[in-house]
């Protein structure tokens, strides 16, 4: 069975995840997502904190292979205890 989906297989396609400003938020973040993105560079990697400096948003942009990598993904950031939203 064929997913349905608006996006064409590989595509760029970036993810943000949000949460607690912790010393190893961003990198506990990116851990998750080499699990599903193996070849994944420090260059995909951007990181800003919330004006008041308590909230992190990590943003990881990808070459997604597939709508179920997109969906693993999604899965394995929201199950972070420290993770707020994803994008």
């Amino acid at each position: 069975m064929h997913e349905e989906t608006l996006l064409e297989f590989p595509c760029q396609f970036p993810i943000k995840v949000m949460g607690s400003n912790s010393d190893s938020f961003e990198s506990e973040i990116v851990m998750i997502a080499r699990q599903f993105i193996p070849q994944l560079g420090e260059a995909a990697v951007q990181s800003k904190a919330s004006k008041t400096g308590k909230y992190l948003s990590v943003t990881v942009t990808f070459t997604a292979e597939s709508k179920s990598q997109i969906d693993s993904l999604y899965r394995a950031m929201n199950a972070h205890p420290e993770v707020k939203m994803v994008l």
